[in-house]
């Protein structure tokens, strides 16, 4: 697994060194959307009885998500769409809760294998646990591993952070392997650094993976990271990966507003680029070892 950015930055283009843009005038008004539709028709799933499970098919990454978080979900069905056209076998498993938030884009172009599952999970453990029967069931199938994407409510986080004390949940109960996206800004550098931290602390062994966007050049993604990476480091003993960075620019949005992948709608734009190299990573550690 990459532990520094510098360990990574060689899957990026030159151009991004100066790539990189503000967002369109207009643009949350993308984020209007009434209703979540997928690649595919969205199935419901009831959560199924728990049962020790000691390997998996496919990796279970964990992705913390706001109900109203749909540009870092926009990346997630993205890096979704990547890692299949990649070769992998993949799958977005969020709860049904999402039916009625703005999160996920309508139908568009991309691999008819991909899919978005809502489930009636209502807690971390239920989560886990159908991520874990929908793993199982999608590595039948696959013949070169792949990865299921699960949203996390961020609440359902904040709910294991009071209890982890009083009343720690078994190793299960938990997404060992996170991915957290943020901005090379000082206020989200230091907000994912506390997130991360609390996490940590919570439950030893946890992998925790970081995606910088939103930054016009490699050397503030690199920085951005670094100081995250070190201070958890020097603090907790724990190293974190380094998931190198988005081009956050015109077609994100563009992507958004079209339901569509970047890599369909716009294949040769830095920012399809730069997503099919992150899922290149996530795929490769996926593929390295069963995460659940």
């Amino acid at each position: 697994m990459p532990r520094d950015l510098s360990d990574v930055l060689h899957y990026f283009l030159p151009e991004l060194d100066g790539a990189g843009s503000a967002p369109p005038e207009g643009a949350r008004s993308f984020n209007r959307r009434t209703e979540a539709t997928t690649l595919t028709p969205p199935r419901r799933r009831t959560p199924p009885p728990r049962r020790e499970t000691s390997r998996l098919p496919l990796s279970i990454l964990g992705v913390p998500l706001g109900e109203r978080d749909v540009v870092h979900a926009a990346y997630t069905w993205n890096l979704a769409v990547e890692t299949t056209r990649l070769g992998g076998s993949s799958a977005i498993i969020t709860p049904d809760l999402d039916l009625a938030a703005p999160l996920w884009p309508s139908i568009g172009q991309g691999p008819r294998e991909l899919e978005i599952v809502h489930c009636a999970a209502r807690s971390l453990a239920e989560l886990r646990q159908a991520a874990s029967e929908l793993a199982e069931e999608r590595g039948k199938a696959a013949r070169r591993g792949g990865i299921v994407f699960a949203r996390i409510p961020p609440a359902w986080l904040a709910d294991a952070d009071a209890k982890s004390e009083a009343d720690p949940a078994p190793a299960e109960d938990w997404i060992r392997w996170l991915l957290v996206f943020t901005s090379a800004r000082r206020r989200d550098v230091e907000a994912t650094f506390e997130r991360v931290s609390r996490w940590i602390r919570q439950r030893p062994g946890l992998e925790v993976g970081v995606t910088i966007h939103g930054v016009h050049q490699i050397a503030e993604a690199r920085a951005a990271f670094d100081e995250i990476a070190r201070t958890c480091d020097e603090r907790h003993g724990v190293s974190l990966a380094s998931y190198g960075l988005l081009v956050d620019d015109l077609d994100v949005y563009r992507s958004i507003a079209a339901g569509q992948p970047i890599g369909v709608a716009h294949p040769h734009a830095p920012a399809a680029r730069a997503l099919t190299d992150v899922a290149r990573l996530l795929y490769e550690d996926a593929r390295s070892r069963v995460l659940g």
